[in-house]
Parts: structure tokens; C-alpha cells; sequence
């Protein structure tokens, strides 16, 4: 699937400490009635074949809704499952060593907490960034925080689109309202919540007002 900088819009990170009644599967789905625009299947402990066995159904499912699928740091799990990308962290399989190796469209994205960051991963094949954290996360809760200011110098600093990440909900995201940021990740305000499609579709009115 090619890449556009639309996708980044509403971007689901998968969390499995918040499935509860319902599978990961059942919650992405809800997710995506609900509206999101990118899924990233994040899984740090599954054994690799299951990992491409449950990449393979959700990258089913998400193509049902026309949503690419991409996979958290493991990019032999991506080519094999036929995900759509792979997301990296800064200490992760460097992005032009990724780039040599997958199709032409395949999608990379990586992480910048910084100007040097967000132009080297551009220079090396990047299609976009994930720049945070911009709020205290839940699910990172070492994670280094980033001000506005940071932000709106990172996103001015490439070419390559930007999506905020970190503690984003619905009533803090006007705060970062003119960064720079064509969207937002989120993890816990859609996979922690009781009605993820409801607050999928209050999180997407959000996210296009960016």
C-alpha cells in the first residue's frame, strides 16, 4: 500500500495490557469502525511465528478497511506476514538498512526525539516520523518527554510528515494544535477505553481539527 501522509491522520498503537472481554483482533476491529487511518501491531513478546501468524489476520483485516498495517521494530516479521511497514525506535535496525532490503513501497517509519534524529532518519529513507513523547504515557512511562516548542522544531526541520506520540487523549490534544504534526498515535485513549469505537470516533473529530 502506498503511503500517504493522510494515513498518519489517526494512528492506532496496539497494547495487549488492555485486552480484557474482548481479543486484540475484536478491539483493532472496533478501532477501525471507529475510524483509525494506520494500525501498528506492537508485540514484545510473542514467539516470531505467532507474530507473523497474527500479523497475517490483522493485515487481512485492516486491508478490509483500506488501513495499512504496519509492525513494530521487527521487519522480518513485516516482510514475512506482508505487512505494509515497519515502525523503528532510534535503537532499532537502522532505517537505510531497512530501506536496502524491502519492496519499494514498504513504509518506514522511525522515531525522532530530536532535530539530528528526524534529518538523519529523512536522509536514510524514512516516510515519516513518530516525534515524542509529548504528554506522560501510560504505556511508556520512561519515555523522554519533548515540549511544543521541540516539536514545532522537528516537524519544520524535514520534508518527510510528522504524527505526535505519547499520552495523547482527547482533552489534551489542542495542545499540540499547530505543531506541524499531520496526526496523532495513540495507544491507551483507544485500546484502554470501554467503548473504543466511540472513542475512536471523538479521537478522529480531534485529530482532523489538527
Amino acid at each position: 500500500m502506498k503511503f500517504k501522509k493522510e494515513m498518519l491522520r489517526l494512528y492506532a498503537v496496539t497494547d495487549r495490557n488492555w485486552v480484557g472481554k474482548m481479543t486484540l483482533y475484536q478491539q483493532i476491529e472496533e478501532a477501525l469502525e471507529g475510524g483509525v487511518t494506520i494500525v501498528q501491531l506492537r508485540e514484545k513478546n510473542l514467539a516470531h511465528k505467532d507474530f507473523v501468524e497474527e500479523a497475517k489476520e490483522i493485515l487481512e483485516l485492516c486491508h478490509r478497511y483500506d488501513v495499512p498495517l504496519l509492525i513494530d521494530d521487527d521487519v522480518e516479521v513485516a516482510l514475512e506476514s506482508g505487512a505494509d511497514g515497519v515502525h523503528v525506535g532510534i535503537e532499532d535496525t537502522p532505517v537505510a538498512e531497512i530501506r536496502d532490503k524491502v519492496p519499494k513501497d514498504f513504509i518506514i517509519g522511525a522515531t525522532a526525539k530530536t532535530v539530528e534524529q528526524a534529518k538523519n532518519a529523512e536522509a536514510a529513507g524514512a516516510d515519516y516520523l513518530g516525534v515524542g513523547a509529548v504528554f506522560p504515557s501510560p504505556t511508556k512511562t520512561n519515555a523522554i518527554r519533548i515540549t511544543k516548542e521541540q516539536l514545532i522544531e522537528i516537524t519544520g526541520s524535514v520534508e518527510i510528515p510528522a504524527v505526535a506520540i505519547g499520552g495523547i487523549t482527547e482533552e489534551n490534544m489542542d495542545e499540540i494544535r499547530g505543531s506541524g504534526v499531520w496526526g496523532v498515535a495513540v495507544v491507551s485513549a483507544i485500546f484502554g477505553a470501554g467503548e473504543i469505537k466511540n472513542a475512536t470516533e471523538q479521537l478522529k473529530k480531534k485529530a482532523e481539527e489538527l
